[in-house]
């Protein structure tokens, strides 16, 4: 990608009823990203997950009403338990150029977890508001996924 290529960025702020630990395990965990991750009408393939530094991830996700599916992956910068995760992200698809740079603090609050993201490096030809768009529901699926208190044997 050259310096010239415009890219987007977007940035989020959420309060969570869950503990920092669990909300971070459901951004390394395969099994709970395919439930919260994918967009309204997507379903998302883990298809590698090595959660540790240097580590990488392979994911792809299917339109449900259409069948097609774009696919990504990167590699994991840094990990610091319930605290902070960083990684790197690039589509398979050469139209979508580019490295995209994924920084999540989870910050212990009265309330749960305080998380703040920041996606950048988003490729020109992607609209930001889509971006935008698709965090928003990823992040209503995530809340439905940690914050309920559900315990063993229920």
């Amino acid at each position: 990608m050259s310096d010239t290529t415009p890219t987007g960025t977007v940035r989020f702020h959420r309060v969570l009823r869950a503990p920092p630990a669990r909300v971070y395990r459901a951004f390394i965990d395969p099994a709970a990203m395919v439930k919260w991750l994918p967009p309204y009408g997507f379903t998302a393939t883990v298809h590698e997950m090595d959660a540790r530094v240097g580590g990488g991830h392979r994911l792809s996700f299917t339109n449900f009403s259409t069948g097609g599916s774009h696919s990504f992956g990167g590699r994991y910068v840094e990990m610091v338990e319930g605290k902070r995760l960083r990684y790197t992200d690039r589509f398979d698809d050469p139209a979508l150029e580019g490295q995209m740079e994924v920084d999540i603090e989870f910050r212990e609050s009265f309330a749960g977890t305080e998380l703040s993201i920041v996606q950048s490096g988003i490729p020109a030809a992607i609209p930001v508001d889509f971006c935008v768009l698709g965090w928003q529901e990823s992040l209503e699926q995530l809340a439905r996924l940690v914050e309920p208190e559900i315990p063993d044997g229920a």
